[in-house]
């Protein structure tokens, strides 16, 4: 192998010095929404250009306090979070590496107790989702619960989310000093429950044909553009996840379209979760062709990095860096035990093990604990 997973890449206007990303990755170590010290020093932990990602893109970041959907996870709206945001992309700048925000809108995956006036989650249709959502009881502890109905949106609600994600993304960079932004348009939140057919009953312009169903994800991804320049943005997709109860009758050209889209946008990059989050890279009973999704994209003239996320190793990563089906490679779960994951996959190892009892929730425990290698 070339060893080209280890060389320098331009994604967009953000120079990167290896092509490992840290994928987002929820913590909920957020309290009040705010970023802490502690969050700090564990995004610098990951971010030395040589041991650690080339590119972090941040946990999923709420756009507004509508946006929520788990207990202790940051948002982009308010002065306090973008201060703690702020000491985040110092201490990553700091330790020589680069950092995307995530921008989320969970959509119907919420719980009212996690909304503004104890109210109904919004979602594209009032279909509830069979899935979870994170809260924390009187005495601390955390724990999953069903998520809650959620009410259909207004169509005169909807130029206001387009809004929020452009000033989310405007803080992010011109604020907080982030480099960029992810949109996040996966894994079942509401772009993608727009996007998808399982979620998306609605029978105006922004439902029933393809067409419609793409038109938020669109408009928003134009509008974060406008805001911050299209060279430092990407967006997050997963055509056949399963994740959080979201599914659609015919993915391919539904993707296939957004891609042909999304390529006149001059994104920095496009990041595929290939199969389901955090699953099977197969998903039964879901087939998807990726490489022509790539190539969809690409014959439109789509340039921005092709970043691939879900159940890579080493092997696989440079396979798919050397042959030119990707540009980057996300990992996800590995960079919470190993800060210096590059460094490891460098040598061969050795790798450790996730505590998995600490990945929501609490403080440095399996947090900012995890041992780096020695030299």
């Amino acid at each position: 192998m070339s060893r080209k997973l280890f060389s320098p890449a331009r994604v967009g206007a953000i120079e990167v010095a290896n092509r490992v990303v840290m994928a987002p990755l929820t913590r909920n170590r957020a309290p009040g929404a705010v970023p802490t010290p502690l969050m700090a020093e564990y995004y610098a932990q990951r971010a030395d250009p040589l041991r650690g990602a080339g590119l972090i893109v941040s946990e999923a970041t709420a756009i507004s306090p509508t946006a929520q959907g788990y207990a202790d996870v940051p948002g982009l709206y308010g002065t306090e979070q973008l201060d703690g945001w702020k000491a985040v992309t110092q201490a990553v700048h700091e330790a020589g590496g680069r950092i995307v925000c995530q921008l989320w809108h969970v959509g119907r995956v919420s719980h009212h107790l996690l909304q503004p006036g104890h109210a109904d989650p919004v979602a594209p249709s009032a279909i509830t989702a069979n899935t979870k959502t994170y809260v924390f009881d009187e005495q601390g502890q955390g724990r999953f619960i069903p998520t809650s109905a959620p009410r259909a949106l207004q169509r005169d609600e909807i130029p206001p989310i387009v809004h929020d994600y452009a000033a989310a993304a405007r803080n992010a960079v011109q604020s907080a000093g982030f480099d960029g932004v992810e949109i996040h348009g996966a894994n079942g939140y509401l772009l993608d429950q727009f996007l998808k057919t399982g979620a998306n009953q609605r029978s105006d312009d922004y439902g029933g044909g393809i067409e419609n169903r793409a038109r938020l994800m669109l408009e928003v991804t134009r509008a974060v553009c406008d805001a911050v320049g299209h060279e430092r943005v990407g967006i997050r997709l997963s055509p056949v996840t399963p994740a959080n109860d979201i599914v659609d009758a015919d993915p391919q050209p539904l993707f296939d379209h957004l891609l042909r889209q999304l390529a006149t946008l001059g994104l920095a990059y496009v990041h595929v979760i290939e199969g389901a989050t955090g699953g099977p890279r197969e998903v039964e009973g879901r087939p998807f062709d990726y490489a022509a999704l790539q190539a969809a994209y690409r014959q439109a003239g789509g340039h921005g990095a092709w970043m691939v996320n879900n159940g890579y190793d080493l092997a696989l990563a440079e396979d798919a860096i050397d042959s030119g089906r990707a540009d980057l490679v996300a990992f996800g779960k590995a960079f919470i035990s190993m800060p210096d994951l590059t460094e490891r996959m460098r040598r061969g190892g050795p790798y450790q093990a996730l505590d998995k009892a600490t990945m929501y929730g609490g403080g440095a425990k399996g947090y900012t604990d995890y041992p780096g290698l020695q030299d």
